[in-house]
């Protein structure tokens, strides 16, 4: 009887293990940052997160039976070139959420990406959120929502939505830094065509940011094209629109990165704005890379657009990356 007992108990651990799977995993990232045209002269730093933002994450699903599953992401933002945190120091800054999944879809609680970010980091962007080529560089990203509660729909027919709404949580006023983003995705194969909303109210104005970016990415062999508009609706008429321009080609190791972003500024000031920027990335191995590229910002009248990468806004309106990433 006894063996029968821990026989049986084996089996139960067993059981739960081969129903709940947790892994660890992250990017390491660091590179040379040199920028240029900044009001403080050049600068040039050895900076972590230039492809791609180095993080540390726990993610876990266990499955409930039934197709239902349930799950968990905790991801840290790490400047491995300090060791400090990144996202101003926040324990898991770049996501912490909760939720669950099945033929429903899925449902989730916490700090996460909006569906307007996914969006315009990847369909619309060649770069893929990083590098000195980054959309961003221009355009608004709208990386993460607080208090959040987003659901994404199973796909259909290659169609799929994702909506999420984030509290303001201001005492007195639920409407008060309220965010609502949402995407609807056409997807069937080669072609990729979404069109995302994000809008964020303002914390103490009457009124409200906005963003509406409709993206398409189509894929023919080697080579996958990207375009996207962007409308903003700004704080008392501070309205622009973005149009983008992309090309990715891979053959083997070696991958190259094209792009053109025009700003428009529809204010009577006109600070427009032009960037183009090229990279090339080359695989070592499955996991690890090196990379390289260059981008550069025209400003008119007074703009002040900047040559970040993934985890640095810039200090001048050119840069130039030399760096190496690894995924584990």
């Amino acid at each position: 009887m006894k063996y029968a007992a821990t026989a049986a108990l084996a089996l139960a651990c067993a059981a739960a293990h081969a129903q709940t799977q947790v892994k660890i995993y992250g990017v390491m990232d660091a590179g040379l940052a040199a920028e240029h045209g900044g009001p403080a002269g050049s600068r040039t730093a050895i900076s972590s997160g230039v492809a791609s933002g180095s993080r540390l994450g726990f993610k876990g699903t266990e499955d409930l039976g039934g197709g239902l599953s349930a799950n968990f992401v905790l991801e840290s933002g790490i400047n491995i070139d300090t060791g400090a945190s990144s996202q101003g120091g926040l324990a898991f800054g770049r996501q912490s959420y909760v939720g669950l999944s099945g033929a429903f879809g899925s449902l989730s609680a916490g700090r996460q990406l909006s569906p307007y970010y996914k969006t315009l980091r990847d369909v619309a962007d060649p770069f893929a959120d990083g590098l000195a080529g980054q959309a961003m560089n221009i355009i608004a990203g709208n990386r993460r929502m607080d208090n959040a509660v987003v659901y994404g729909t199973p796909t259909l027919a290659g169609w799929s939505a994702e909506m999420a709404y984030g509290a303001g949580e201001v005492a007195g006023d639920a409407g008060r830094k309220r965010v609502f983003s949402a995407a609807l995705s056409y997807a069937p194969g080669a072609l990729a065509v979404v069109l995302a909303h994000h809008r964020r109210e303002d914390p103490l104005l009457a009124d409200h940011l906005s963003n509406s970016l409709l993206a398409l990415r189509y894929t023919l062999g080697a080579v996958t094209a990207h375009a996207a508009w962007v409308r903003t609706r700004g704080l008392a008429g501070a309205d622009s629109h973005d149009a983008l321009l992309g090309l990715c080609y891979t053959a083997g190791p070696h991958r190259v990165a094209v792009s053109a972003i025009a700003h428009d500024d529809s204010t009577a000031a006109r600070r427009d704005a032009r960037q183009f920027a090229v990279g090339y990335l080359y695989a070592l191995s499955r996991r690890s890379e090196l990379y390289t590229a260059y981008g550069h910002i025209g400003n008119d009248n007074g703009a002040s657009f900047k040559v970040g990468n993934a985890t640095d806004d810039g200090s001048g309106n050119a840069a130039f990356n030399l760096g190496f990433r690894h995924r584990f």
